[in-house]
């Protein structure tokens, strides 16, 4: 058992036996149900979805600043699996949804490594890809996040001179449930979670209990959840479109100028995931001046991902178009017979566990008029495989044939790819060489922070200063082992359990097309005992491997001075807040250089200042009428794997590829304008104006650096220099109808729009990108309709976003675009008595599929289909 698989245990342990003495005085304690209130202005959150839309519009009215918030209630009553999911409710946000699942998150148009995600306003580490591909950086995995353990979520867009740097996006804060807050109360929800793909049903369970003494000055919060789900997404993807494969004489004697495919797969990706989550949360508050909180979190996510799929390489060596049967539309060469094409039958295997465990201190004092704090947090996480025997085992067997594809009917239906070799039968095979590779990604963030402010009186209404240090390590680490079989080895000489028959008949039901839908299977354990021997497991690290890891360390110093003020203009009170975060980094980035044979440890240190004001305004035009300025300097760190010095050096030229270590972070000035009706006490229309000049916007291009050894040398790789402009206004919308009779005033509507334009130009490789950002999409809006009365609530959601650029491809690769998607999410619930309410949730009701293309709708990108998940369950709560 791993050291975190017992602190795991321990915390979710611990989370217990706190709860147990507490769960009995709190279903004796009065309160069971909160109902809704006004006490000095404020609006308590209760059960009810439209009183939880109240807090959440309150939120935003009273805020010194930008933000948008949802509540609790909004998590726990929509069909979330995860913090993501109902983050994509905020105007301006857009997540990204792999196999069906909430992972990253988009903020007006900005990527997801461009947000600064905290967790209870603290900093925390971040776990990364290591199922395939490569590591993936700063963006947070929500996943890792239950979402019944949040109390709410903020959205802050225009950030001030106190909050942490890091988000040319927003800045994303997870708050969680807190004992002082929830007071006593303890809920069990039980759900069981089908996927129509699998046909299965997985049982989750969350608990979560709080309790107070009777003065309310400590309390104690506990919870625990397992969740399961079983995942299976259909997938026909293609690798990109390649420019002039075919002009020479040899490979068909095409014009040049067209694009043919490239790698082509369609592949069936299952995985079953388990995630167990403990939270601890304790508050003291002996005086009204003072208090203590301590946030614990823990979470343990085990993927086992098994993928069954066909490769079909029409770009292999020694292929070439048989005459006569090209045909092009435009720049594209939509249909071919290839005369020699290597087909491959994969099967991919992995265990994939990521581990999260966050503490948290904070120490608050009052005093008079003033505001000392003093916070401190230590999270670790960690994404790794427990058994290299299952880190991404890629066991695979291959034949040459000839290929026939037609592409003319679009990139929504499966393009015709025929063989007259049977890929079913186990004769047809070839052993190919055999790959395990597992990655071990360790992070680690450390962060102290003191803060000091004093309540004044007249046009200065507030003064605060504070500083704080943060450190941060991601240790990368990954190895291959690769073996290879004597050419022509036949996929038969592993005798009958080598390989095995396509579990699923019905790949991709209900989208037309002549791809190949069945195909045979290889199998993963008859490979690892045939090749994974104990000489090679036990075998030296290679210049691939070595050249693979990195280590990045960063040691940040910040400091800051904000001053807020008060005053009226006429009849309209003023109030606003003005400053300037100065920020030090110290960045050490580790890797090794490789040169034919040799290989050398390096390190790079890097040293950048930065100084960020800002400036935020917000008038009270009318009572009920807000509107608000707002300007900032801000930045986002590169991502640590573009800085990772992972070089490979030419022998026999000053020449190099791989990562920069001299990158500085992506700077921003922006400017925001909103204007806010809070008509209603769940009623507001809001609107808001955002541009963004981004200036060292990191871009693929060649620069020269100092290699220990060699001098300079040109180095091909990612470098500062590109500039964009990022522009746009959002719409939001929300209204209960109370002003209906009964029962129709339990009806409501929630809803926004956002719309982003970008200015840009920078380079891929050397191919220019105009007007284009990564992830960037025009056009996203969402539409909620509810009803929430009495026992009944009911919800039904669409989410949608328009098309973007997720690759720039290069010279001779176009690039691709995932196309636009809408979600339709519904949730029904009855609250059988005034303690137990059933529920019935479901996800992607309307069975959308996803779409990508390259570069144009006549060349086929990717169809993904995960299918819809239904939840249903009971809730109950003492």
């Amino acid at each position: 058992m791993s050291p975190f698989s017992r602190l795991l245990r321990a915390t979710t342990a611990l989370a217990f036996v706190t709860a147990l003495p507490f769960a009995a005085h709190a279903q004796n304690a009065d309160g069971a149900d909160a109902t809704a209130a006004e006490s000095d202005g404020e609006i308590v959150v209760t059960g009810s979805y439209a009183q939880s839309l109240s807090a959440a519009i309150e939120t935003k009215r009273r805020a010194a600043y930008g933000v948008d918030s949802i509540n609790s209630t909004d998590i726990g009553k929509f069909p979330t699996q995860n913090v993501a999911e109902a983050l994509q409710l905020i105007p301006g946000v857009a997540i990204t949804r792999p196999r069906g699942e909430g992972l990253y998150v988009s903020v007006r148009g900005l990527g997801p490594q461009f947000q600064n995600t905290q967790l209870n306003g603290r900093s925390v580490a971040l776990n990364d890809l290591i199922e395939n591909g490569g590591a993936q950086g700063r963006q947070f995995r929500f996943e890792m996040l239950p979402a019944e353990f949040t109390a709410s979520i903020d959205v802050i867009k225009t950030p001030t001179a106190d909050m942490a740097e890091g988000a040319l996006g927003g800045n994303i804060d997870v708050k969680t449930f807190r004992p002082l807050d929830a007071g006593n109360t303890t809920t069990i929800n039980m759900r069981g979670t089908y996927t129509s793909q699998t046909h299965d049903v997985r049982p989750n369970m969350t608990a979560l209990t709080s309790a107070t003494t009777d003065d309310g000055r400590f309390g104690v919060l506990a919870g625990v959840q397992y969740w399961g789900k079983t995942v299976r997404n259909d997938r026909f993807m293609n690798f990109g479109w390649l420019l002039n494969r075919y002009t020479a004489a040899s490979a068909g004697g095409l014009a040049a100028g067209l694009y043919s495919p490239t790698r082509t797969r369609p592949t069936v990706e299952t995985e079953e995931r388990k995630r167990v989550s403990g939270i601890v949360s304790a508050q003291w508050r002996p005086t009204p001046e003072l208090e203590t909180t301590l946030d614990v979190l823990a979470t343990q996510l085990d993927v086992a991902y098994d993928e069954f799929g066909l490769d079909i390489y029409p770009d292999d060596s020694g292929t070439a178009v048989v005459p006569g049967s090209a045909v092009v539309e435009g720049d594209t060469l939509v249909a071919a017979t290839i005369s020699r094409v290597r087909f491959m039958a994969s099967r991919e295997d992995s265990l994939n566990r990521h581990d999260l465990l966050t503490i948290g201190l904070k120490q608050a004092w009052n005093p008079d008029r003033w505001h000392l704090s003093l916070n401190g947090n230590w999270s670790s996480a960690h994404s790794y495989h427990p058994d290299y025997r299952r880190g991404t085992v890629r066991s695979r067997a291959f034949f040459n044939g000839p290929l026939t594809y037609d592409a003319r009917g679009g990139y929504k239906v499966l393009p015709t790819f025929t063989t007259s070799v049977d890929v079913t039968n186990p004769a047809s095979y070839a052993l190919y060489p055999f790959n395990i590779a597992p990655k071990d990604s360790k992070d680690w963030d450390s962060y102290v922070r003191g803060d000091v402010a004093r309540d004044l009186g007249g046009f200065l209404s507030k003064l605060a200063a504070g500083g704080e240090y943060h450190w941060r390590k991601r240790d990368y680490f990954r190895r291959d082992y690769n073996v290879t079989p004597a050419s022509g080895t036949p996929l038969t000489s592993l005798g009958s359990g080598g390989y095995e028959a396509m579990p699923y008949d019905d790949f991709l039901k209900g989208v037309d097309g002549n791809a190949p839908r069945n195909w045979l299977v290889p199998v993963t354990e008859a490979y690892v005992a045939r090749f994974f021997t104990p000489s090679v497991e036990n075998g030296p690290l290679t210049l691939g491997d070595r050249r693979s890891s990195f280590v990045v360390t960063e040691k940040i110093a910040a400091a800051y001075v904000r001053a807020d003020y008060d005053f009226g203009v006429g009849a309209v009170p003023i109030t606003g807040n003005v400053g300037a975060r100065y920020v030090h980094t110290d960045q050490v980035s580790s890797g090794t250089l490789t040169s034919g044979s040799t290989f050398t440890p390096v390190s790079f240190p890097k040293t950048f200042n930065n100084v960020l004001p800002s400036f935020n305004l917000r008038a009270e035009l009318q009572p009920t009428l807000v509107a608000r300025l707002a300007a900032s300097r801000v930045l986002t760190r590169p991502n640590v794997t573009d800085t990772a010095p992972r070089i490979t050096v030419s022998t026999d030229a000053p020449t190099a590829s791989g990562g920069n270590p001299q990158l500085v972070p992506f700077l921003a000035t922006q400017f925001d304008g909103s204007l806010e009706w809070y008509f209603a006490r769940s009623g507001m229309l809001s609107g808001a104006v955002f541009y963004k000049t981004l200036d060292d916007y990191i871009t693929q291009q060649n620069t020269e650096i100092t290699i220990p050894g060699r001098g300079i040398v040109r180095l091909s790789t990612q470098v500062n220099g590109g500039r964009a402009k990022v522009y746009g206004a959002e719409m939001a919308y929300t209204q209960v109808f109370n002003f209906l009779p009964a029962p129709l005033d339990g009806l409501g509507v929630q809803g926004s729009y956002t719309h982003t334009s970008v200015q840009a130009e920078y380079t891929a490789g050397s191919r220019t990108i105009r007007d284009q950002l990564l992830g960037l999409s025009k056009n996203s809006f969402n539409l909620v309709g509810f009803y929430d009365n009495g026992p009944v609530s009911a919800r039904l959601s669409y989410v949608w976003r328009d098309k973007y650029l997720s690759s720039t491809g290069s010279t001779t690769q176009a690039p691709t675009y995932v196309d636009a998607f809408g979600s339709l999410d519904g949730n029904l619930s009855l609250r059988a008595t005034e303690q137990v309410t059933v529920s019935l949730e479901g996800i992607n009701l309307a069975g959308a599929r996803q779409y990508t293309y390259n570069d144009s709708e006549l060349r086929f990108g990717e169809i993904n289909y995960y299918g819809r998940t239904i939840l249903f369950g009971v809730r109950a709560a003492f």
